[in-house]
């Protein structure tokens, strides 16, 4: 049978939820035993998001071989538990990079170089390139119908149902029908003229997704139908739901899946949610709760930190609970104002990755707190470096300590540039990225935690625990628990003398699935509560 593709396109507004609708169709089809595949094609001349501010894009989701891509891919793998890659996420400027790097090679030669066809086909090529892994690829195009950024993705979507064949090919719409409270009504024509952009481009929608507030009521749907030239069971209600994992059992009532294996002729077979359906019923009844902090440079932004966020909701999941999230300005709050203020009520600290000099102070004071109060911690990245340097000034006695990266003159750099970064000039794709082997120490937590000796973790850094200046640290009670196989370069260190205080070089979040916590976010979760056990605090009281 011939790859089936999907190509999922949204309308009126950003952030409508193409992501969560691609995956959550992924994720159905999944169930039914069909190999899936997801693209994100992402219109913005980027070659990639790895030099975006978060405040931008988001977070860089980083893939096993290294790509720093947008953060639908953390969606695509949560929801269908498969690891991606560089070429499940194409962006504008990767694609008139390679066309115009074949132009300078002489493969176009004597030819002129145009959108039509040596840009769309240069699309149309990644698409193939993807769907040649899987029974059905469900390709994402970012931004929103009408974005002149987009046109040649559109355009090389629409020549992809004559290419591919019209049985293989279908095309979802996601589009929002708001509700206006001065009219009592939800309002159809947004949909329409999206809907109607879209045709004016030569792409007729076969599905049509709408982002809603409320229930849809009959006559809409019938009405969106009629305008839209869609059958009234395509038209899908997506309406906002307590958290996205929902948003799967959701699209599976109304028969979304169903029709889409109808429509492409796919072998149809039984729904196999049971484990699925288990990890949203846990995570939409806790029976408690756990505040934790988290102390960061983009705290005004939740999706700068979104794979943080969701492997804790998928560790607290585990255990019954659920996680309420205290946002805290590194800079703005604990550098102004002290930790204590900002940290005696929460049942753990997490200080997540980030770049750059503002906030540090801010890190490094909240990252005090907790190991003097004995608070569970959870560095990451980042986080962990700062762990370091705390640890350097206030248990070494090295004053000034700092990483060169900050303070390029500090005595004491217990943070260096790595040794291979040392001549790379050029800021895109290179860093040490993507996955790497980590040795686990025997009698560590880290090891207890996750049952094995040899792991491998993703990676997005440029800088290294400085081994010249180890030894001092060590000898003060750090404990290395995670190296590199051959010992050069450190990967988790942690404190046998505290209750949870672990940080790692790696960035863990990439890796949590909805049923499968990570083991340093479960333990850090089991932690947090056992702390607010201890504490009598409220939080740890059943949920009402």
């Amino acid at each position: 049978m011939p790859t089936k593709y999907i190509f999922v396109t949204g309308g009126v507004v950003s952030s409508i939820g193409k992501g969560i609708v691609a995956s959550s169709l992924g994720r159905l089809l999944k169930n039914r035993g069909h190999s899936v595949r997801i693209l994100k094609l992402d219109p913005y001349i980027n070659i990639d998001p790895g030099t975006m501010s978060p405040y931008q894009h988001g977070e860089v989701f980083v893939t096993e071989d290294g790509a720093e891509t947008d953060l639908d891919l953390g969606h695509y793998e949560r929801f269908t538990d498969t690891d991606l890659a560089r070429e499940n996420s194409v962006t504008s400027g990767a694609i008139y990079w390679s066309v115009i790097t074949k132009e300078r090679r002489g493969d176009y030669l004597s030819g002129t170089v145009q959108v039509i066809p040596h840009i769309t086909n240069e699309i149309k090529d990644r698409i193939h390139q993807v769907g040649a892994k899987a029974d059905v690829a469900i390709v994402e195009i970012g931004g929103t119908v009408g974005d002149i950024e987009g046109l040649p993705f559109l355009e090389a979507i629409r020549q992809f149902r004559k290419d591919a064949g019209r049985d293989n090919v279908l095309y979802v719409h996601v589009t929002l029908v708001p509700s206006l409270k001065a009219a009592g009504e939800l309002k159809t024509k947004p949909t329409q003229h999206s809907v109607k952009e879209l045709r004016s481009l030569g792409i007729q929608p076969d599905v049509l997704v709408c982002r809603t507030e409320a229930p849809l009521p009959e006559s809409v749907r019938e009405k969106l139908a009629l305008f839209c030239d869609i059958d009234p069971e395509a038209v899908i209600e997506n309406q906002d739901v307590r958290n996205i994992y929902e948003v799967p059992a959701m699209l599976e009532r109304q028969g979304l899946a169903e029709q889409v294996i109808a429509r492409l002729g796919l072998k149809p077979s039984a729904n196999d949610a049971a484990a699925w359906d288990d990890f949203v019923a846990r995570l939409s009844n806790p029976a408690r709760k756990v505040r934790i902090g988290i102390v960061g440079k983009y705290a005004k932004l939740a999706d700068a930190y979104l794979s943080v966020i969701e492997s804790l909701r998928i560790a607290s999941a585990q255990e019954g609970a659920e996680v309420e999230l205290k946002w805290i300005h590194a800079d703005a709050e604990i550098e102004q104002d002290g930790a204590e203020r900002h940290l005696s009520d929460v049942d753990a600290v997490l200080v997540p990755g980030g770049f750059g000099l503002r906030g540090i102070e801010g890190k490094i004071a909240a990252i005090r707190y907790a190991r003097e109060r004995k608070i569970p911690f959870l560095g990451l990245c980042l986080g962990m470096q700062t762990a370091v340097i705390e640890f350097a000034r206030h248990v070494a006695g090295l004053g000034g300590a700092n990483s060169a990266e900050f303070d390029p003159g500090t005595p004491y750099p217990v943070i260096d540039l790595l040794p291979e970064q040392k001549d790379v000039h050029g800021m895109g794709g290179t860093m040490r990225l993507g996955a790497y082997p980590c040795r686990l120490s025997a009698g560590t937590r880290a090891r207890e935690l996750y049952g094995a000796e040899l792991i491998s973790e993703r990676h997005r850094h440029r800088y290294e625990v400085n081994n010249a200046l180890l030894p001092r640290l060590v000898e003060k009670g750090l404990v290395v628990s995670g190296t590199s196989p051959d010992g050069r370069l450190v990967e988790i260190v942690e404190l046998s003398d505290h209750p949870y205080f672990v940080a790692c070089q790696f960035h863990p979040e990439f890796k949590s699935r909805p049923g499968k916590p990570h083991p340093l976010f479960l333990g850090f979760v089991r932690a947090a509560l056992a702390h607010s056990d201890s504490a009598g605090a409220p939080l740890a009281a059943e949920v009402r």
